[in-house]
C-alpha cells in the first residue's frame, strides 16, 4: 500500500466515534488555539498582504476569511487563513517532524466546511485527519526537509490539506489518492528566509492550505496523481527531504496510535527551537550579567543561530534569532507579541551581543531537547536555569487552562463566545456560530 493509499483509506472512513476522548479533545484544543493566533495576527496587521490578496482574488462567496465578515472563494479564504493563523509564529508545533501541524489544515476545514455546510462533528474528524496526516508525514523524516533548506510545515501541510478537504468534499477513494498525489507536487517552501530577515515564511502555510483545496478539487474534476507521489523513487520524500522513507515509517498504527495529541501549544510567538532555552531564561532574573552560554541541539543551530542572531534586522527575523530572544528574556522576564514590535532596544542588544551558543549533544529531535542557561554575574559567580523539556506539550499540567488563557488574550472581548462555540463544536449543525464568533473578535 502506498502513503496515500493508506492516507486515504483511513482519512476518508474515519468518523468521530473512531476517535478517542483524548484524541477529540487535542483537536479541539488546536482548533481554539489556531482560531486565537488568527485573530492575534489579524488585530496585529500582520498578514496584510495576504488578506489584500485574498480579496483580490475573490470569487464566489462560498466562504469567510476567518475573523472577517468577508466572504470569497474558499481557496482564496483559506490562503490568506492559513497566513493568518501562522503569521506570528505563535501556532502550534508537532516536535517530531518539526511541523506547524494547524496552520495549513485549519483554514481548509473553516472555508471547505463552510462552503459546504458540514456539520461540526464532520469539521473536527477533517481536522483530526489533517492535523494526524501532517504530523506523521513531517515526523517520518526528522530534520531532513530542514537540512535541506525546505520547510517541512509547508512541504507535509500542502498533503494534509489536500486530505481533509479531500473528506470534506466527499471524494471517493482513487480521487483521494489522486489528490494526495496532485498536493505532493505542490509541495515546497524554502528556508532563505532565515538568511534575509524576510517574512516569507508566513506565506508558506497559506500556499499548503490554497493548494491543497486545489488539489482535491483537481481531482474530483478528474485530474490524475501518481499514487507514489509520496513515497516513490522520485517523489515527495526523495526530492524535497533527500531520503527514502517506507510505506510503513508513516502510516504505522494509523488510526490506532494518534501523533495528533503530541502537539505542542507554543507559549512564545516564536520559533519553537526556542522555546526550551527561553524557558530556561525565565527562570533567571539576575542583574549585572557579563555572559551568556545557551546550550542546543545541533540541528537548531542551523535555524536560530545565525549570524544575526544577536542584532535582528526585522522583527520577524527576531523570532528565530537565539541570542536576541534570550536577552529579551532575561530582561523583562517575557517574550510576547509585543518583544518584536522594539527589536532595535539598546538594552536587548548590549545583552545579546554577550549571549553565546553551545551545540550540546542532546539525545532525541530538536524541538524536545532540554533548556539550559548558563550566566556569568558580574562578581564572577556562575548560575544554570535549565528545564528537561519547553512548555506547552503533552504533559504540561493544566494544559487546557494555558490555552483558554491564550486563546482569551489573543482573541480580545468576543474570546468567550469562540471558546464555548469551539467546546460545542462536535454536537453543532454546521460552522455558522463559530465563524460568526470569530467574526466579532476583530
Amino acid at each position: 500500500m502506498t502513503v496515500a493509499a493508506g492516507l486515504a483509506a483511513w482519512g476518508l472512513s474515519a468518523g468521530l466515534a473512531d476517535l478517542p476522548p483524548d484524541v477529540v479533545d487535542a483537536t479541539l484544543r488546536h482548533v481554539l488555539d489556531g482560531c486565537g493566533t488568527a485573530v492575534a495576527a489579524l488585530r496585529a496587521g500582520a498578514a496584510g498582504p495576504a488578506l489584500a490578496v485574498a480579496r483580490g482574488l475573490g470569487g464566489p462567496p462560498e466562504a469567510r476569511i476567518p475573523g472577517t465578515g468577508l466572504r470569497v472563494g474558499s481557496p482564496a479564504a483559506a490562503l490568506a487563513g492559513g497566513v493568518l493563523v501562522h503569521a506570528l509564529d505563535f501556532d502550534d508545533t508537532h516536535a517530531g517532524g518539526l511541523v506547524h501541524a494547524t496552520a495549513p489544515v485549519l483554514p481548509v476545514v473553516l472555508a471547505v466546511g463552510e462552503q459546504l455546510g458540514v456539520t461540526g462533528a464532520e469539521a473536527v474528524v477533517a481536522a483530526a485527519v489533517g492535523l494526524e496526516a501532517i504530523c506523521r508525514l513531517g515526523a517520518a523524516a526528522p530534520h531532513a526537509f530542514h537540512a535541506r533548506g525546505v520547510h517541512a510545515t509547508a512541504a507535509c501541510g500542502v498533503i494534509a490539506a489536500a486530505l481533509a478537504a479531500a473528506r470534506l468534499h466527499r471524494l471517493t477513494h482513487a480521487q483521494t489518492v489522486d489528490a494526495l498525489g496532485i498536493a505532493a507536487s505542490q509541495a515546497g517552501g524554502l528556508l532563505e528566509f532565515l538568511h534575509t530577515g524576510s517574512s516569507t515564511k508566513q506565506l508558506h502555510t497559506g500556499f499548503a492550505a490554497h493548494h491543497g483545496i486545489l488539489a482535491a478539487r483537481l481531482a474530483a474534476a478528474g485530474a490524475g496523481g501518481p499514487a507514489s507521489a509520496i513515497e516513490g523513487a522520485s517523489g515527495f520524500y526523495t526530492a524535497l527531504a533527500g531520503v527514502r522513507v517506507s510505506p510503513e515509517a508513516v502510516l504505522a498504527g494509523l488510526g490506532e496510535r494518534f501523533e495528533l495529541t503530541r502537539i505542542t501549544v507554543k507559549p512564545y510567538p516564536a520559533c519553537q527551537l526556542l522555546h526550551a532555552p527561553l524557558d530556561a531564561a525565565a527562570t533567571l532574573r539576575l542583574a549585572d550579567i557579563t555572559d551568556v552560554v545557551v546550550d542546543v541541539h545541533p540541528d537548531a543551530a542551523a535555524i536560530v543561530c545565525g549570524p544575526d542572531q544577536a542584532a535582528p534586522r526585522t522583527g520577524y527575523q527576531a523570532k528565530f534569532a537565539l541570542a536576541w530572544c534570550v536577552a529579551a528574556m532575561l530582561i523583562d522576564g517575557a517574550v510576547t507579541v509585543d518583544t518584536f514590535t522594539g527589536i532595535d532596544r539598546p538594552d536587548v542588544l548590549a545583552l545579546a551581543a554577550r549571549v553565546r551558543h553551545r551545540v550540546a549533544d542532546f539525545p532525541g529531535v530538536a524541538a524536545e531537547q532540554p533548556g539550559r542557561v548558563t550566566v556569568t554575574l558580574r562578581d564572577g559567580r556562575t548560575v544554570t536555569g535549565s528545564v528537561p523539556r519547553s512548555g506547552g506539550g503533552p504533559g504540561t499540567p493544566g494544559l487546557d487552562a494555558i490555552v483558554r488563557a491564550k486563546a482569551l488574550a489573543n482573541l480580545g472581548a468576543g474570546g468567550p463566545a469562540v471558546l464555548a462555540t469551539v467546546a460545542a463544536l462536535p454536537e453543532s449543525g454546521d460552522l455558522t456560530d463559530l465563524l460568526d464568533a470569530l467574526g466579532a473578535t476583530a
